[in-house]
């Protein structure tokens, strides 16, 4: 079965942040066969764009049509250009061929390095932009582009509506605006979307605005309408954002293989979960509260509920001993809640485990050595869903470290309940199979 195949017709970054390198990397991850289009070569790393050299416009087409001739385009985006004679030059290129096109307008470095000519703007604007199915500029980006200011989400509105009347679809994206969260407006078919996810609070963000183009274009080369593209588009950059890679003294880059990598996880987690669940025992059953047990685990580059594994079923007391579940992921949204609060803090926590409470079970915790925070369920919020991270964190702060488990005293209609918290399933069962121990051992 034939890969999509996607173009890339940007610049290098020798830091392997942005430019080519980030968007070879996205198309890999979305399973796309990349090529690329260099227009320059750029020595770079987080810190700095040292020089550019761009390369002569004739060299550019000459790879556009190359690999377009023979392999073939299913969707192609642009991204650093360099200079007004590339632009026409590439616009010129892409009139021959019909497949979808994103055009990243880029004009800085996160640096701050002009990588856009002042003079490329409008030929840009006037020439490439009507070839493109969809455009994403950032906040300065659109400025430029319209003349406007934009300093709010109604101006990003105005924007995509401005720049509308030269491209088919807009993408305004809002990274530079003020807030707890990131706005993204997307107009198309003069319909406005949003798409909201969490600001980072780090400064790898090197390569946002490649790896989210590239993504739009590897989905719509699979296929997708516009909107459904940037809405998976999205998706992938928030993990790719959430798990940057500490890298350079300056703006380190994002992680675009993280989707992939989570993906390819997913398997040994299962095997991970099962394989510690094995290790319980009959005699398990002394600590498995009314509500029944779980354990669960989260990949490593864990996001949402969907990427956190347990027992659909739970772990539940029977006349032989125990009866453990079917292991998959989804299977438990409270715990997958709860442990990825606890990641917020620290990551390295994958995997957590629910037991009776007891004020038996917390001295044989203590005996083992094991350190417990705890939160009381009083003061928690009434969200749906809520309550269990809301607790978690409440946990963490107060303690002021990591501590082995957390547990709650219970409220109305809520059982108490004490959880055990390891960088691994097994790690969680060796501290369950310690406190079992020390409970027999009083008997």
């Amino acid at each position: 079965m034939q890969m999509p195949r996607c173009l890339t017709i940007a610049g290098s970054d020798s830091g392997g942040g942005a430019g080519v390198q980030a968007d070879l990397k996205t198309f890999e991850a979305l399973g796309c066969f990349g090529m690329s289009a260099l227009t320059a070569l750029t020595a770079q790393n987080t810190k700095e764009v040292r020089k550019a050299f761009l390369l002569d416009p004739a060299f550019v087409v000459a790879q556009i049509e190359a690999v377009a001739e023979d392999i073939g385009v299913d969707a192609a985006k642009s991204g650093m250009l360099g200079s007004a004679e590339i632009v026409r030059a590439v616009a010129r290129a892409l009139s021959r061929f019909v497949f979808p096109l994103v055009v990243d307008p880029v004009m800085r470095a996160k640096s701050g390095a002009r990588l856009l000519a002042k003079e490329a703007e409008g030929v840009l604007r006037d020439e490439l932009l009507p070839r493109a199915t969809l455009v994403t500029p950032n906040i300065p980006e659109a400025e430029a582009l319209t003349g406007l200011r934009v300093r709010s989400l109604d101006d990003q509105v105005e924007a995509a509506r401005k720049l509308c009347q030269f491209a088919s679809a807009v993408l305004v994206k809002g990274g530079h605006l003020p807030g707890e969260e990131v706005v993204d407006v997307l107009m198309v078919s003069n319909e406005v979307h949003f798409f909201r996810r969490p600001r980072v609070r780090h400064n790898r963000t090197h390569g946002t605005g490649c790896v989210l183009s590239a993504a739009i274009c590897a989905y719509l080369a699979h296929g997708c309408e516009i909107k459904e593209a940037v809405a998976k588009a999205e998706n992938f950059l928030t993990r790719a954002l959430h798990y940057a890679l500490p890298l350079g003294g300056g703006h380190g880059p994002i992680h675009p293989l993280a989707e992939l990598r989570n993906a390819a996880a997913k398997a040994s987690v299962l095997e991970e979960l099962e394989a510690a669940a094995a290790r319980l025992g009959p005699g398990f059953h002394k600590l498995i509260p009314e509500v029944g047990s779980n354990l669960a685990v989260a990949t490593p580059f864990a996001l949402t509920p969907a990427d956190v594994a347990a027992f659909d079923g739970r772990i539940v007391r029977t006349k032989e001993g125990i009866r453990v579940g079917v292991a998959r992921f989804g299977a438990s949204s409270h715990m997958a809640r709860f442990l990825l609060a606890l990641r917020e803090r620290y990551p390295e926590i994958r995997a957590v485990m629910n037991i009776r409470f007891g004020e038996d079970v917390l001295a044989a915790a203590s005996q083992a050595g094991l350190s417990a925070a705890w939160f009381d369920r009083a003061g928690e919020p009434a969200e749906e869903g809520e309550s269990l991270p809301w607790g978690a964190r409440q946990a963490l702060a107060a303690f002021g470290g990591l501590p082995d488990l957390i547990y709650d005293r219970g409220a109305l209609g809520k059982e108490p309940m004490v959880r055990i918290l390891g960088k691994s399933a097994a790690e969680v069962v060796d501290k369950v199979l310690l406190i079992l121990r020390n409970l027999e051992e009083k008997k």
